[in-house]
């Protein structure tokens, strides 16, 4: 029992309703979505299909491939994000269809768990190579064909990008990158006519806890292993923890208004609860608070941050 909450503390640390629009297929706008066989990515792809998008929606396993090629308005494309010659591929396939490309969601994520003095390197690159230099293998390919339709590209980032835990920091800094990442590829793509966004979530429904349980419990993300009774009952308790965690619908319904919206936003927050929202503001603003307070000789009155705040309040209500 004491394995199982240990489990949960760590997990949490980490940070379809309306019918399918009538439309012509040559007319779809298309969208990559990368990791659009579970959890998130998969909510996404059916929301995106149900309002009138056309989906390359990426996965590694033949049968997730095959799975996805059996929804409609989906076309299935092999990616591994860490492979530059399956994003190569995938390129060209795109390009053959005659469609253009329209938009592309970075979704593709892992998560490793562990204190920052015990982690493996191994994990720690891992989690980069996919969450951070995925990202950008996969805007560096396909902007080429996004600068065409004039479209759009996002990362699902996570609000672990903003509150961080213990035995999270690992996956915490990958998102803190992407964060910087998305804001420095939004200014360069300005004048191009490439709108760029980061949409944030919280802790939604997703299999990608299991997975991180299951490497705690045996070494391997491998959900299909063979466990001792002990180990069955730690990875039920997640489970049935994860069942309770609201769909991702949230999420996907920022991405919709991020690809679909006249006034796109650059960051979107997708959270849970209000308790979540306030977890991440005060964590923001406490920030804001410590760097401005460090300089006493050119800190900011406490009504000039007001204004500034003011004045960011009302460019965001703009969108």
């Amino acid at each position: 029992m004491h394995r199982f909450k240990f489990l949960l503390v760590t997990l949490a640390a980490l940070a379809i309703s309306h019918p399918a629009i009538a439309q012509d297929a040559s007319k779809r706008r298309s969208v990559l979505v990368t990791g659009a066989n579970s959890g998130i990515g998969l909510a996404i792809t059916q929301y995106l299909t149900a309002r009138g998008f056309h989906v390359y929606g990426s996965a590694r396993k033949d049968e997730d491939l095959k799975a996805l090629n059996a929804m409609p308005n989906v076309t299935a494309v092999r990616i591994d994000v860490t492979k530059q010659a399956d994003i190569d591929a995938a390129v060209k396939f795109v390009e053959a269809q005659g469609r253009g490309l329209y938009g592309v969601i970075n979704n593709a994520g892992v998560a490793a768990v562990g204190e920052l003095t015990a982690v493996s390197d191994q994990d720690v690159l891992w989690q980069h190579d996919v969450n951070v230099m995925g990202p950008l293998r996969v805007n560096r390919a396909f902007v080429p064909l996004l600068k065409q339709s004039k479209g759009r590209t996002a990362i699902i980032g996570s609000l672990s990008g903003f509150v961080v835990g213990p035995s999270g920091g690992a996956y915490s800094m990958t998102k803190f990158a992407t964060e910087a990442y998305t804001d420095t590829l939004a200014q360069e793509l300005a004048t191009s006519g490439v709108t760029v966004g980061i949409i944030d979530p919280g802790s939604f429904k997703s299999r990608g806890r299991e997975k991180v349980a299951m490497k705690m419990l045996t070494g391997k993300y491998d959900l299909n292993q063979q466990l001792t009774d002990e180990q069955k009952k730690v990875l039920t308790g997640v489970q049935e923890a994860e069942a309770k965690r609201k769909d991702p619908t949230e999420v996907a319904e920022q991405v919709h208004h991020f690809l679909s919206s006249d006034t796109p936003r650059l960051r979107y927050m997708a959270s849970p609860g209000k308790e979540t929202v306030v977890a991440v503001m005060r964590a923001t603003l406490g920030r804001t608070a410590q760097l401005n307070a460090s300089q006493p000789a050119y800190a900011l009155s406490r009504d000039e941050l007001v204004k500034m705040l003011d004045e960011a309040l009302a460019e965001a209500a703009k969108k």
